[in-house]
Parts: structure tokens; sequence; C-alpha cells
């Protein structure tokens, strides 16, 4: 009687395992898919979209922090490197963080980096070249997302920032291989 169900269960386990394998392997990238649909319904590809202070009532993301000022570029890099410029905000903690298709954090830079200087970087592929005066990131993905966060220390400060960050681009170097 035992025998009669050891291959079924056998089988059954051997399902959900490889189930709970894919879900794991899958879901940084359906994440990530529709964090960047998302975002790039709200501005253009290669280009950096920068949002309003957050309140309850546009909250671009789940649970962002009142006090920073966020600003996002959806990159794409199968027709070249992207390469980002964050202006500095003098006197304010400030960071770039670049992520891939797979939710991964590629890179960060923030104004302890650069000591106050601008964060360039170049986000490419194996066998890209950065241009000069900008630092490499290598990417195994054609897509990601750079995120800037800039902090607050009171709501009134956003016009003087939202100039500065203005500044920051993100931008494609078409045919650059």
């Amino acid at each position: 009687m035992m025998r009669r169900w050891l291959f079924p269960v056998v089988v059954g386990c051997l399902v959900a395992l490889g189930a709970y394998q894919v879900t794991l392997l899958a879901t940084p990238y359906a994440l990530m898919y529709a964090a960047l649909q998302k975002i790039a319904a709200r501005g253009a590809v290669n280009q950096f979209a920068f949002s309003p202070m957050s309140t309850a009532d546009n909250q671009p993301i789940v649970r962002p922090s009142p006090d920073l000022s966020y600003s996002t570029c959806v990159f794409d890099l199968s027709k070249g490197p992207v390469v980002v410029d964050v202006e500095p905000v003098p006197g304010r903690y400030w960071s770039v963080s670049i992520f891939d298709a797979r939710t991964d954090v590629a890179a960060v830079r923030s104004d302890r980096d650069t000591s106050g200087k601008a964060a360039r970087l170049a986000l490419m592929k194996e066998g890209q070249k950065a241009p000069a005066g900008y630092d490499p990131v290598l990417l195994h993905y054609d897509r990601g997302l750079a995120l800037i966060r800039i902090l607050l220390a009171n709501p009134q400060e956003f016009p003087a920032i939202d100039a500065i960050r203005r500044k920051s681009t993100c931008k494609q170097i078409i045919g650059s291989n």
C-alpha cells in the first residue's frame, strides 16, 4: 500500500520544489518589469523624470519617504551606453543608485563618495566603453533604473532643491559599442 503512494508523493514534491525555484528566480524580474513599466509611463526612457514631493495623494512608489526628493530614469542599453550625470546638492545628503533588471544594486554614489562633486556614471554592457571622465558601471541586462534621492530638512526647501536636481541628466550614447 505504501509503495503505491510513494511515486505520486515524490513527483508532487519535485514539482513543488521546481515551482518554488522558478518563483524565486522569476519574481525579481517580474517586480522590476512592473516597476519599470509604471515609471516609464510617467517619462521617457533614458531621461530623468523629476517627481513632485511625495504626499498621500501622489505616491509614485510604495511608502516613499516624505523627506526625500526622488528622480528616476528607466534606462535601456540595447543601443549603447547610457551616461548619468548627477548634479551635486550643496549641504544636503544625496545619492544615485543604479538597479538592474533583477533588482540588484549595480552601483551607488552619494555626496560622501564624490566630495561635493557631480556623480558621473557610464552604464554599459560587456564590450562597451565608458566615455572619459565617467565611472564605468557594468550591467548584465539592457534595462534598469537609476534613482536619485535628495534629503530635505523641510518641504519649503523643495523649489530650490528641484532647480538643482533638474540639472541632472540621463542620456544614451547612440552607437557607442
